[in-house]
């Protein structure tokens, strides 16, 4: 009789189970620049991004050095590197699903958005997100280990013992609010459902959401999207700025499901620092100039001088900032190179170059990672105003502390973080193409 009435439970089960809940984290998203749409020309969406990520690349750099020198512990590391982002995600929270856009960040953990009632709430483009509404909302434990992770000094529990989280950022931004778990949901097309998503509620903020209405973090830390569902590599495909193009994000074993490839795939090592667990590090040995490599001390692209070194490689970075010893020799090699006259001007960038016709000849730009050569099509370093044909100008900049691979020399490559096994790989693709 039990044997009968077994398979009969089982199939109940199943028909019961809504097919809308996720069976799989293979997940391919939208990335929509926060300018999209916009009418801005070429050289103002640049200028824009450029504007976007200066303070977050300035402390960024400045935070990894202070937590490289140890005079900051570990429990009291609770700012994290945002500061006008580049890149939103549609999405829905609760039940019934309420859509939402979220800022993408590689460089930060926490999955938060805006909730009534509000005390204090940066303007957003949608409606705050209400708890009491949603039929899967859940406030967390003090206990809980997703609370704990925080770190001492960035939760405290209510007087109901619930998790009462802050989180701050670089540019000032900041979230504090009751830290829940709830229903999410992922796509456009096909839409996958994620319960019990550890979020934050957040009723007292400030800052700049730049067009989002909250943040996704896919750092290393257990408080990210990535590391809650369990995802072993994740990657992006960024299209050049134009307003117009949607680029990707792709979820488990679509990440390295390669097509629309221009060239071969390469892989270079993923490193790790302990004081700054979140961030993703890139063994940087290299850069080469036209058919010069140039002579660039191997000290230039140390993290850690205790660790094997390396350089933040980031998404939310728009320009690629090299420390002062490795830029004035990039400058130096384009400069001797062009043999144009170099010319001071309003566009906020370092080298900028005056030219007679519209096409002039540039140097190849080859960065050198361990094991993987980054050959840099021109789009990706060199900014030409179509607005003025007689200005071109490099799309790097130099910086204090620690250098940054900014998401413009990224464009059109895939980006593949396995973060399993600490590789990241990359080829050449038609990014708009997927």
């Amino acid at each position: 009789m039990t044997t009968m009435i077994q398979p009969i439970l089982i199939l109940l089960l199943i028909h019961l189970i809504s097919p809308a809940i996720a069976t799989s984290l293979d997940m391919k998203l939208a990335l929509t620049h926060v300018d999209f749409g916009s009418q801005f020309t070429k050289l103002e969406l640049v200028q824009r991004a450029a504007l976007r990520s200066k303070a977050r690349a300035a402390w960024l750099s400045i935070f990894l050095s202070t937590t490289n020198s140890g005079s900051i512990a570990r429990a009291d590391v609770f700012v994290y590197p945002s500061g006008g982002l580049e890149y939103v995600i549609d999405l829905a929270i609760g039940t019934p699903p309420r859509p939402y856009s979220a800022i993408l960040d590689t460089g930060s953990d926490l999955i938060w958005t805006q909730c009534s009632p509000c005390l204090r709430c940066i303007e957003q483009p949608a409606p705050l997100f209400n708890p009491s509404k949603s039929s899967t909302f859940s406030t967390l434990p003090c206990s809980n280990e997703l609370c704990q992770a925080f770190g001492n000094n960035s939760y405290r529990c209510s007087s109901k013992k619930q998790c009462i989280y802050q989180y701050s950022y670089g540019d000032g931004t900041s979230s504090q609010g009751l830290f829940g778990s709830e229903t999410f949901t992922f796509g456009s097309t096909k839409k996958v459902r994620i319960p019990h998503l550890g979020f934050g509620c957040g009723t007292l903020n400030a800052g700049s959401l730049n067009n989002g209405s909250g943040l996704v973090g896919v750092g290393r830390g257990p408080l990210s999207l990535i590391s809650q569902l369990g995802i072993t590599k994740f990657a992006y495909c960024l299209t050049y700025y134009n307003g117009s193009k949607k680029s990707s994000l792709l979820l488990g074993s679509l990440a390295d499901q390669y097509s629309h490839t221009l060239g071969p795939v390469q892989t270079t090592a993923i490193l790790q620092n302990p004081r700054v667990p979140t961030v993703y590090f890139v063994p940087l040995e290299g850069i080469t100039v036209g058919k010069k490599r140039l002579k660039i001390p191997k000290s230039a692209f140390v993290a850690d001088k205790n660790l094997n070194g390396g350089v933040v490689i980031d998404s939310g970075t728009a320009l690629t900032q090299l420390v002062d010893v490795a830029y004035k020799q990039v400058k130096k090699a384009f400069i001797s190179y062009m043999k144009l006259p170099v010319v001071t001007n309003d566009t906020d960038f370092d080298l900028c170059f005056s030219k007679s016709s519209m096409y002039v000849e540039v140097p190849k730009l080859v960065f050198h990672f361990e094991g993987a050569d980054m050959d840099l099509p021109r789009q990706n370093y060199i900014l030409e105003n179509e607005d003025d044909i007689g200005l071109m100008c490099l799309l790097m900049t130099p910086i204090q502390g620690l250098s940054i691979i900014g998401n413009f020399q990224q464009h059109n490559f895939r980006i593949v973080y396995d973060v399993k096994n600490n590789k990241l790989s990359f080829a050449p693709t038609q990014c708009d193409q997927l």
